[in-house]
């Protein structure tokens, strides 16, 4: 991947955020401009995939560099797993904000590098800040905070609708983050067997009070989330959860 560190010739405020200027750019063309091409090389069947924004204010989805541990910090790793199982938008949303936490982590890697004092740090993340995020140009948050009087409120204002916005579906998901039967009852030593008989739909493990579990909506099996590579923090974001043997059923059909 281009934008390493070698023959990297910066070493004021300006010119790393020239750098973060460049790299957020091109990341902003592939979940805008370019998000079908974008959507397309994120195929869930390859191997876990990373976006990269470069200095050119291009982008590449790509492997992640094999170098250990690599020249600059990496981007999230497998985001192409998540596409199907998701919304469009709710998958391209967790993408900018992935993204967002990527280009501050490759900033301040270059302050680091080159010893930047705290006035240089507060230098760099002022002009940073003068931006809008990644996740607000996606989301169209910008649009809105623009056309708000009132601009000091937006931030907050808009945060707290997004939240209180999905209270049920929060809800809906919980139910499907663990096996079924949890509710302690009478029945709690029967419930307790049901749990053990519950069998991984990928691995054919039985069930562990302590590990996370993730129903798909499709085929109604239960899946470790580290078997189908998914997260309680994805799984947060996931409206429809598609396991991936009916992932490939709806691409072969």
């Amino acid at each position: 991947m281009e934008g390493g560190t070698e023959g990297y010739n910066s070493r004021t405020p300006e010119d790393v955020f020239r750098d973060f200027r460049g790299r957020r750019a091109g990341i902003v063309k592939a979940l805008t401009t370019d998000v079908e091409k974008f959507y397309q090389k994120c195929d869930p069947e390859k191997e876990n995939l990373c976006l990269y924004g470069l200095p050119n204010e291009t982008w590449e989805v790509n492997l992640p560099v094999e170098e250990v541990p690599p020249e600059l910090p990496e981007p999230a790793l497998g985001i192409n797993f998540a596409r199907d199982g998701m919304g469009e938008k709710d998958w391209l949303s967790l993408v900018a904000v992935h993204s967002d936490a990527w280009l501050l982590a490759v900033a301040f890697y270059f302050g680091a590098r080159f010893g930047f004092d705290k006035e240089s740090r507060n230098q760099l993340f002022q002009m940073i800040n003068s931006l809008p995020t990644i996740y607000e140009v996606v989301t169209g948050i910008t649009k809105k905070q623009s056309k708000d009087k009132t601009p000091s409120s937006n931030g907050k204002s808009n945060k707290s609708s997004s939240k209180s916005s999905r209270p049920s579906e929060s809800h809906a998901k919980a139910s499907k983050m663990a096996p079924p039967t949890e509710e302690h009852s009478e029945g709690e030593d029967k419930d307790e067997e049901d749990h053990g008989n519950t069998l991984c739909g990928a691995c054919g493990d039985n069930y562990a009070n302590d590990e996370f579990w993730i129903c798909c909506d499709i085929c109604e099996k239960w899946f470790h989330g580290k078997c189908v590579k998914i997260t309680p923090a994805r799984a947060e974001h996931i409206k429809q959860y598609k396991c991936p043997a009916c992932t490939t059923k709806r691409v072969r059909t």
